[in-house]
């Protein structure tokens, strides 16, 4: 009993110093650096400073800001509206079906995001797959401009992020419990009714950590939007990097960073708030 209360003690103690010190104090370094004063010769000067914030309210990053939180607000929908009934149908399988499914959802993570991004410009281009068999086929006359612009950019964060959100909506799907539904089928209630009065407040927790997982992600992903948005559909990442690698006004992309971080801390109480209200209503 003495050597497992120890073992506890010591995974609890490393994994604690593992997150404060790679964790907690980056994070601090950032929020502190956002409220200093940017130097050219030496990036950061130590005094108080709220420049970076107030940058922020420039019409131009302004707009930036926005077009970012609409191209990843919309590709978040995306992966919501096509990974819910994927992560249903996943669910209502057999077991062995279950496993290969999950198995297939999983196997994009074996290649680097970046190659598949690549890979995107393969399919989407004017020499592309898509193009090509289009034409082959007698559907169009000349390839379709399908890369450096919105849709290209939407498309890329769907594909890549849709096994975000796919897992937890199985996961909560999953643990749904069948008695309820039989219940409600048994008085009457329709498919709609149910899944309104059901299943979607049962399965909130795991909707609100699908889009917590693919929604912040998508802001920085900051290579997508180079490669196959152009200059016209930049997210929060690029103009981060940009801050940090090229102008090199370092408060200033430490204060966009710290903007992400409160986007997931508010998103992060959302979650905590859907979870504790499940848990109420279900206590009553």
């Amino acid at each position: 009993m003495k050597v497992n209360n120890r073992l506890k003690w010591f995974s609890i103690g490393l994994l604690t110093t593992w997150l404060v010190i790679f964790v907690l104090f980056p994070n601090l370094m950032v929020i502190a650096v956002s409220f200093m004063t940017p130097d050219l010769r030496e990036l950061i000067r130590p005094e108080f400073s709220v420049e970076g914030y107030l940058r922020l309210l420039d019409p131009l990053y302004l707009d930036v800001l926005i077009h970012s939180l609409y191209l990843a607000g919309f590709a978040t929908l995306l992966c919501l509206l096509v990974g819910y009934p994927a992560a249903w149908i996943i669910a209502h399988t057999s077991k062995r079906m279950q496993a290969f499914l999950l198995f297939l959802i999983i196997v994009p993570f074996w290649t680097n995001s970046l190659i598949r991004t690549y890979a995107m410009k393969v399919i989407l281009g004017n020499r592309g797959i898509v193009n090509k068999t289009l034409m082959e086929i007698g559907l169009i006359d000349s390839p379709i401009r399908m890369l450096y612009n919105e849709s290209a950019v939407i498309m890329a964060l769907v594909y890549i992020l849709l096994p975000f959100m796919i897992l937890p909506l199985y996961s909560s799907i999953e643990k749904l419990p069948r008695n309820y539904l039989e219940a409600a089928k048994d008085l009457g209630s329709g498919p709609l009714r149910t899944f309104r009065t059901i299943v979607w407040p049962l399965t909130l927790p795991g909707v609100i950590s699908g889009c917590l997982l693919v929604f912040l992600p998508a802001l920085g992903m900051f290579y997508i939007a180079d490669l196959l948005g152009g200059a016209g559909n930049l997210l929060i990442g690029n103009i981060i990097r940009d801050q940090i690698l090229v102008t090199r006004n370092w408060p200033f992309g430490a204060a966009l960073s710290v903007t992400l971080i409160a986007m997931m801390a508010v998103m992060l109480w959302a979650y905590h708030r859907a979870l504790k209200a499940m848990q109420g209503g279900q206590g009553r």
